[in-house]
């Protein structure tokens, strides 16, 4: 599959979806957001794919926010079309492998709503998060306001929000946005590493421990962790449960099938 405005590339286990435009800080247009989509619908079809991690071309922005010039010809009811941002990180959030931003620049706007839309994040030092859409006299539409909220709290979401105030990787750290920070040289390393560590999970522990938290943090405590109770009924009757626990009880690493 070809792609003009992004990079798909695969190392063993893990996929990385690259924003190819670095000469427009790869900023997100609609048709790199509809390469997106194409590139989840490869990796989910992959079976040999076990993590994604996204990043962005160049070592100056991970997404600089969404194509200004198409944003100021946006029509009311283009926000409920399915090609839309807020739908394709919806797509994103509730992808069935687990996903890692890689945050090596700029993440503005849309582009850090791209970040909060993965499972883990983790950005360079020199990193810088925002969303300055309230210069524009908009709002972050594609998930900021609440995605944002949920991970770092009310208090902080309103400031970084209503201020359009950028912070570093270590501010990100420091305030729970991003898991881990390390030097631009090691970020590659730092997302590898985590992914690799999710990699050596039970993938279909791995699938429905997103299902349990994505899910549960939607509704009240008694029925998330209903949730959670038959999620685990379901882990009780697989062959990699079987696997999982005669490998630890044997002292060995052990060797899951996803069945």
């Amino acid at each position: 599959m070809s792609f003009e405005n992004i990079l798909l590339e695969k190392k063993e286990q893990i996929a990385y979806i690259i924003i190819n435009r670095p000469e427009r800080r790869n900023a997100l247009d609609i048709q790199t957001l509809q390469e997106i989509v194409a590139a989840l619908e490869d990796c989910k079809n992959d079976q040999n794919v076990g993590c994604v991690i996204f990043t962005g071309k160049g070592d100056k922005s991970f997404a600089a926010g969404a194509d200004i010039n198409q944003l100021k010809e946006k029509q009311p009811f283009d926000v409920f079309h399915p090609s839309s941002m807020q739908q394709v990180y919806d797509q994103i959030e509730y992808f069935e492998k687990p996903t890692i931003a890689m945050v090596n620049g700029y993440a503005l706007g849309g582009g850090c709503e791209l970040a909060l839309a993965c499972d883990i994040r983790v950005a360079a030092e020199t990193a810088k998060f925002g969303l300055p859409e309230l210069n524009l006299s908009i709002i972050p539409g594609a998930g900021g306001t609440q995605r944002l909220a949920r991970i770092v709290g009310k208090g902080k979401a309103l400031e970084m929000i209503l201020t359009g105030k950028m912070i570093d990787g270590e501010e990100a750290y420091r305030i729970g946005l991003v898991s881990e920070v390390a030097a631009l040289e090691k970020l590659p390393e730092k997302a590898e590493e985590i992914a690799k560590q999710i990699l050596s999970k039970g993938p279909l522990a791995v699938k429905l421990a997103k299902t349990a938290i994505n899910f549960g943090l939607e509704t009240n405590i008694r029925t998330g962790l209903l949730i959670e109770k038959l999620s685990q009924a379901l882990l009780f009757s697989t062959e990699d449960k079987i696997e999982g626990t005669k490998a630890f009880l044997e002292k060995r690493k052990p060797e899951f099938t996803g069945k």
